[in-house]
């Protein structure tokens, strides 16, 4: 998960340098902005422009997505369910 952002970092952040604090290659979130599946982005004026606390946010939402980190989605827990009759 990224560090929490401190003074010292900006509050928007370029395809490249949000790609960076992610972890990932720039051309994975070029592919995803693309794509529209990554974090929420923004055009300002030709810059692809991404906010730091949107990042943040959207890499908790996909750990909360996961059955890895989330053990409420664990399929492996939950009881087996039942096929209806009407399904056969």
């Amino acid at each position: 998960m990224p560090e929490p952002r401190g003074a010292s970092q900006a509050a928007f952040l370029t395809l490249p340098r949000a790609a960076e604090y992610l972890g990932i290659s720039p051309n994975t979130l070029y592919v995803w902005r693309h794509r529209r599946q990554g974090p929420p982005s923004f055009r300002m004026g030709r810059r692809v422009m991404y906010r730091a606390t949107a990042l943040d946010e959207w890499v908790c939402d996909q750990e909360r997505a996961d059955s890895r980190s989330n053990r409420a989605l664990d399929p492996l827990i939950r009881k087996p369910q039942r096929r209806s009759k009407a399904a056969k």
